[in-house]
């Protein structure tokens, strides 16, 4: 995504862009629901892409839902939810299919004061005047360049699946359905939301319905258990679907009998192949070196409560194809733009830590655990969840 937003930016600048990507097949699949903001649609239509039409599902209200499932709290806030599939085949199809390489593992970069070079793992090579880093929270790019760099387990996991319109509404009603859902355990997180249906299909009783559910797992012990197969092999910061063992998928849903209220634990038997993400954030001290620059999960890995991973890797490219314009050498115009992006980086690490603070594990003093607290109120978490009031005091 980071990636197919550069490609697109820089090239309505004047650049020639080639995207390798390290997959040998397209990426669909990759991801569930999506909440976007206002700046997200100004900023496709920047590029040149309509949102106005097909691009999600209007939701209009935020509802908690207390212990016995009864609605305890509520908050008007229209978004549209869309889902990652849909934005990634809309950017794509904007970049077109000729300059986008499936199957290129890249293996290291070469640079010199004439260039920078991609090798990769086929043997093959691409040399040009910049390298954009757009390679994830996994990025080859940054373990080359930053090998300290490494994300940083928050300590809790999500729990994330999508359940059939069809089915879900067995266990939701339609004004359910139609919002954005919280349930707030005491260091837990549920919350759910309409997104389409397979196909981007926006039909009523088509669409999907998209949980995440977080929950406490203790480093040591907890997460080596979650993330080791049938097999008993432990992956390593996270693990595929089908992977994921039987008796952990056995011991989430034992738990949501146990724990959700009456529609949630209905739903949740509904979800099918559920998947599991370990939650990390990470913190570039760079975004630059030479002619390489990092953008979007490659330089900062923000936890997902901010809702606006997406929108940072588009105001990165977006950044950096200004600063590329305005100075005289790619070397300067990366570190103009790293100097730019790297505190904005900054405050979006600090604002989902603050926002996730009551889902920790463990709490280092008295004055977190009351801060923790602060953030688990139903009205302060709708508030703030997936909402950027905060970007005004970053001049976004």
């Amino acid at each position: 995504m980071s990636g197919l937003f550069c490609g697109l930016y820089l090239r309505r600048a004047g650049w020639a862009v080639n995207i390798f990507e390290r997959s040998f097949v397209a990426l669909t699949g990759r991801g569930a629901g999506i909440m976007t903001h206002a700046e997200m649609h100004q900023a496709l239509a920047g590029l040149g892409l309509d949102t106005s039409r097909g691009f999600g599902v209007p939701v209009e209200r935020r509802l908690t839902l207390g212990a016995d499932g009864q609605v305890i709290a509520e908050r008007r806030c229209p978004q549209t939810a869309t889902s990652w599939n849909r934005l990634f085949e809309l950017l794509a199809e904007a970049f077109g299919a000729e300059h986008y390489h499936l199957g290129k593992d890249l293996r290291r970069v070469e640079m010199d004061g004439a260039g920078v070079t991609a090798c990769f793992s086929d043997g093959t090579s691409q040399s040009g005047d910049l390298l954009i880093g757009a390679d994830g929270f996994r990025s080859t790019v940054r373990a080359q360049f930053l090998p300290e760099t490494q994300p940083q387990y928050a300590g809790y996991v999500a729990w994330r699946g999508l359940a059939d319109e069809r089915v879900a509404a067995e266990a939701l009603t339609q004004e359910l359905f139609d919002s954005f859902i919280f349930h707030l355990r005491p260091g837990e997180q549920f919350l759910g939301y309409p997104v389409a249906g397979p196909g981007n299909d926006l039909r009523p009783g088509h669409r999907s319905w998209n949980i995440v559910w977080y929950r406490p797992a203790d480093a040591a012990t907890d997460l080596p258990r979650l993330l080791t197969d049938e097999t008993g092999h432990t992956h390593q910061l996270s693990i595929a679907p089908p992977l994921i063992a039987r008796r952990v998928i056995a011991d989430m849903r034992a738990d949501a009998e146990r724990l959700l209220p009456t529609q949630l634990r209905a739903l949740m038997r509904r979800i099918g192949q559920p998947f599991l993400q370990p939650i990390y954030d990470l913190q570039s001290p760079h975004m630059g070196v030479g002619r390489v620059a990092l953008v979007g999960d490659a330089a900062f890995v923000v936890r997902p409560h901010v809702g606006a991973g997406i929108l940072k890797a588009m105001q990165d490219a977006a950044t950096l194809t200004v600063t590329l314009d305005s100075h005289v050498d790619v070397e300067t115009g990366i570190a103009a733009y790293a100097a730019q992006r790297l505190p904005v980086g900054a405050a979006f690490v600090a604002r989902a830590r603050r926002l996730g603070i009551y889902l920790k594990y463990r709490f280092a003093s008295e004055e977190e655990r009351s801060l923790a607290a602060s953030h688990a109120e139903p009205n302060r978490v709708m508030a703030e969840t997936a909402v950027l009031d905060f970007m005004r005091d970053l001049g976004g």
